[in-house]
């Protein structure tokens, strides 16, 4: 009887401890689970760390790369430029890929932008049963936002912690670099006809103000305005900043012979300086590399070409 009880007792002990040891499992499995919410307010899980990655928007695809998780990604758009992805396949545009060309790569994420206020690229994916995360692009906050969620989605949190502080870090030599520098007028020219320029709220903005100007539109209500020459020249902005990329050629002489741009003393006086477009247009990890070439800009004596 005795034997018997003692018996039944280590049954119970080893049921309780298998019991306890599942949950415990359960709970551990659990806590290794990645949860991060987009840009436009949905949730993702995912079980482990995302190794097959298509990015839709550029910037994303840079801070990827500056998070060491190039090999992460399976897949590229057309106006990818880093030399890392040149020999991935293109899946054809940023708003609109190929769903066939995205589903063969067999991603097991594909970052969108938060703007596809269709969400027909979206809605294609996850009806193939492939997530989408999407990210808004419109300032740094979003930068900052979209590096700590990247690094929660590729269990690359340290990397993307130490890629902020490095931004944070070159802001605040910049800042320093600046301080007690003359604040400039400037406007950065995204198109020249129509005139496009970015507006309050923007990131482009807020690095012109990191690297000591202050942009003429700074009063307007759309973050990327359309402009008239009329109001243009009655601003008569100190400095003309325009990527290079859409002015291929002299931008000098590019807006010296257009009309209304003519006008500007700042044209008339070679007050123009380029940027790398594909640096200072792309809001993602090299924000820091942007505000560097903005004060160079910016602060730079002599005209520039």
């Amino acid at each position: 009887m005795f034997l018997r009880t003692r018996m039944l007792l280590l049954l119970a002990a080893n049921s309780m401890s298998a019991c306890t040891n599942a949950q415990g499992a359960a709970h551990e499995a659990a806590s290794r689970e990645i949860v991060a919410v987009d840009d436009l307010g949905d949730t993702m899980r995912l079980r482990a760390p995302a190794h097959r990655v298509i990015s839709l928007v550029p910037s994303a695809t840079e801070t990827i790369i500056a998070l060491g998780c190039v090999d992460r990604l399976v897949g590229r758009t057309r106006y990818d430029v880093a030399e890392e992805v040149a020999s991935l396949p293109s899946v054809g545009g940023t708003m609109d890929p190929s769903i066939e060309a995205i589903v063969a790569l067999h991603p097991d994420i594909v970052i969108g932008y938060d703007s596809d206020k269709r969400h027909a690229v979206r809605m294609h994916l996850e009806n193939a049963g492939i997530p989408v995360f999407s990210v808004r692009t419109q300032d740094t906050t979003d930068v900052f936002r979209g590096i700590h969620n990247f690094g929660m989605l590729l269990g690359r949190d340290s990397a993307a912690a130490a890629v902020a502080a490095s931004i944070r870090a070159t802001f605040d030599s910049v800042r320093q670099d600046v301080a007690g520098l003359p604040r400039r007028d400037v406007m950065f020219v995204i198109y020249p006809n129509p005139a496009m320029t970015a507006g309050p709220g923007t990131f482009i903005d807020q690095l012109i103000g990191i690297a000591g100007g202050r942009s003429v539109f700074d009063d307007s209500r759309q973050l990327w305005p359309n402009v008239s020459m009329e109001e243009v020249v009655k601003r008569h902005p100190d400095l003309l900043i325009v990527p290079q990329g859409e002015f291929r050629a002299n931008a000098i002489d590019q807006f010296r012979g257009r009309n209304g741009w003519r006008d500007l003393a700042a044209v008339r006086e070679g007050r123009v300086a380029t940027v790398p477009a594909n640096l200072t247009q792309r809001p993602g990890a090299n924000i820091g590399a942007a505000a560097r070439a903005l004060e160079a800009a910016i602060h730079a004596r002599g005209p520039k070409h």
